[in-house]
């Protein structure tokens, strides 16, 4: 059983920034690579930020390119989504997502992702 448990949600000012954490557990590693998406109210879920866990090669959607950085530590089993000059568009519920078999890209699309996180708010005000 794949549990992935986000945390560090918040509300900031535009600007301002957050770390999101997701810790993984159950997780057999037969997967090579995991990912952060978001949901804002009204919209579809977009991928944001994807990264091989062994290897470090990532990939962002252009909304967030430059200003977050997702990482990994296998040690802690733990993925983390660094996000800086937020802005008010950042507002969204937060997932954490893994696949159940190994990725041969960085996949962004949610049909990719079999695992989710029960997600975390980040709110941006201006």
């Amino acid at each position: 059983q794949v549990q992935l448990v986000e945390s560090g949600g918040a509300s900031v000012q535009a600007g301002g920034s957050l770390a999101l954490s997701c810790a993984a557990s159950g997780y057999g590693y037969r997967s090579n690579c995991m990912a952060w998406f978001r949901q804002a109210p009204g919209k579809e879920r977009e991928g944001v930020a994807v990264m091989y866990t062994n290897s470090g090669p990532t990939r962002y959607s252009d909304s967030v390119k430059g200003r977050f950085t997702i990482s990994h530590d296998k040690a802690k089993n733990t993925l983390y989504l660094q996000m800086n000059s937020l802005k008010p568009e950042d507002t969204a519920v937060y997932y954490c997502v893994a696949r159940s078999g190994r990725c041969y890209d960085l996949y962004l699309e949610a049909a990719s992702y079999d695992y989710w996180g029960q997600g975390t708010q980040v709110t941006v005000s201006s």
